[in-house]
Formats: structure tokens, C-alpha cells, sequence
């Protein structure tokens, strides 16, 4: 038996003398695959979010029929939007992989501080709002950079900053007004203004409250930032692997502490 019998017999892949061999099979790309809209819907990240509101509607509907109707949801909606507004800030600080527990207490710090400078120190109300806004953006600097330097976790910091603003909030404003609340602020200078922008109501006789458009604007705000900017790529970036998006090039400090901007009350 000759030798190319022998290598047939046995097997052997053999190719003729000048011949090239065949290309390999290039391997599917799931990324090229077609898929269906379904399937696409249900891959989107909110879909879950979505799903679970549908099911807390339906529920609350089903214990009052008031619930999905024009009075009852600009009832629940005026709670929701000052709920809302700054939960959209926590879920951009917590899709960055950090937590803020001092967001809610800082609400009550802002309100207080907004409130004593209007009614004790008798400034004008668009004053306030922007010393508050201005001191509530200096707690949250600190908040990130001691993150950032001490490298404990955020959740430890800004415990600390709750317990710290929860004591200043009855020490403070006991000392200031012998109570642990402020009243008489509607008799402030620039009060009535203020309170159109963002404490009013719209759409008579149902009397939505003005906090639900300012709520759709801050959320539409922030889905773009997160989809359609570089910003919103740092944030997800960072959110997934800090070392890695340092590596190329994200400046992750910077992230980190400019997603710490506190949350202030609205005007009421």
C-alpha cells in the first residue's frame, strides 16, 4: 500500500499540492443577531422599574377606583414628585456604585436653613434659595471628597453626615427660634414669587401641584445626561468598575464627588 493510501485509510485531512485549504467557518456574532421587539423591550433596564409600577397601580386601584383618576392622582402625585425629584439624583449617585444616606436628613436641613434665613435674618426668599442651594452643594463636596480621600464607603460617610445634620437640625434651629420649626415664612419678601415657581398648582379644578412638571423635567434631564452624554458614560463607567475606568482615562474622582450634590426641599 502506497503512502497517500495509508493517510486516506488512517483518516489523515489531505490536500493536493498547490491547492489552499478551505476558510474556517467564522463564528456567529451575537451582537449582528436579529432581534425581535419584544425581546428588545424586554432587555431595557427600566422595563423592571416599569413592570413593578404597573403592579403597585393596579393594586391601589383595585383597594379605591379613585386612585387612577384625575383627583386621585394629582392627590398621590404631589407626595411622589418631592419624593422624586431627588430620588432621581440618589439612583444617578447609586448607578455610579456609591449611596448617600444623609439625601433625605439634608432635605430637612435645606428646608430649615432656607426658612431661617428668610423669616430670622429677613432675606428675600430667592436669596435663600440660592445660599441654601449653595451650602447644600458644599456638604455634598464634602461628602464626596471624604469618600474619595479616606476610601471608606459612602454608606459609613454619610451616616457620619446624617447624624451631623440631624443634630444641627434641633440644635440650631432651637437656639435660632426657641422651636424646632420655622414658621411665618409666607410673609417673607419674594415668598408669593417662589412659591408659584415651585410650590403653585396648575390645571384647575384638579390642582396639580408644580413639583410634578418640575419632577418630569429633573428625570428627563437626567436620562439624557446618562444616555446621550460623556458625562452619563463616566457615571455608568464608574458605577461598574472604578479601576477600569480610571484606566482609560475617566477622571473617576471627579464623578464621584460631582454626583454627591446634596438634594434640597422644595418651596410649599
Amino acid at each position: 500500500m502506497d503512502k497517500a493510501a495509508m493517510a486516506t485509510s488512517s483518516g489523515a485531512a489531505t490536500t493536493s499540492p498547490g491547492v489552499a485549504p478551505p476558510p474556517p467557518v467564522p463564528a456567529g456574532d451575537e451582537r449582528l443577531a436579529k432581534i425581535g421587539p419584544m425581546a428588545r423591550i424586554l432587555r431595557r433596564p427600566e422595563i423592571g422599574a416599569l413592570l413593578a409600577a404597573v403592579v403597585v397601580a393596579i393594586f391601589f386601584w383595585t383597594q379605591n377606583p379613585l386612585f387612577l383618576k384625575l383627583q386621585g392622582i394629582s392627590n398621590w402625585t404631589d407626595v411622589a414628585s418631592t419624593i422624586g425629584i431627588p430620588a432621581v439624583v440618589v439612583a444617578l449617585l447609586m448607578i455610579g456604585g456609591e449611596f448617600d444616606l444623609s439625601a433625605g436628613v439634608m432635605t430637612g436641613s435645606a428646608g430649615l436653613m432656607m426658612g431661617i434665613l428668610a423669616t430670622e435674618l429677613n432675606l428675600n426668599v430667592w436669596l435663600a434659595i440660592v445660599i441654601t442651594m449653595i451650602a447644600a452643594g458644599a456638604v455634598g463636596f464634602v461628602n464626596g471628597y471624604m469618600v474619595m480621600t479616606t476610601k471608606l464607603p459612602s454608606f459609613i460617610v454619610t451616616l457620619a453626615t446624617f447624624f451631623i445634620l440631624q443634630g444641627v437640625n434641633l440644635g440650631v434651629t432651637k437656639a435660632i427660634t426657641n422651636q424646632v420649626a420655622v414658621s411665618n415664612i409666607d410673609s417673607a419678601a419674594g415668598y408669593d414669587s417662589a412659591n408659584k415657581i415651585f410650590g403653585g398648582s396648575f390645571w384647575s379644578p384638579y390642582d396639580f401641584r408644580v413639583s410634578v412638571l418640575w419632577w418630569i423635567a429633573v428625570t428627563a434631564i437626567a436620562t439624557w445626561i446618562l444616555a446621550r452624554t460623556r458625562v452619563g458614560n463616566w457615571i455608568f463607567g464608574v458605577g461598574g468598575d472604578a479601576n477600569a475606568a480610571r484606566n482609560t482615562g475617566v477622571p473617576v474622582a471627579r464623578v464621584k464627588i460631582g454626583r454627591s450634590w446634596p438634594r434640597r426641599s422644595w418651596p410649599r
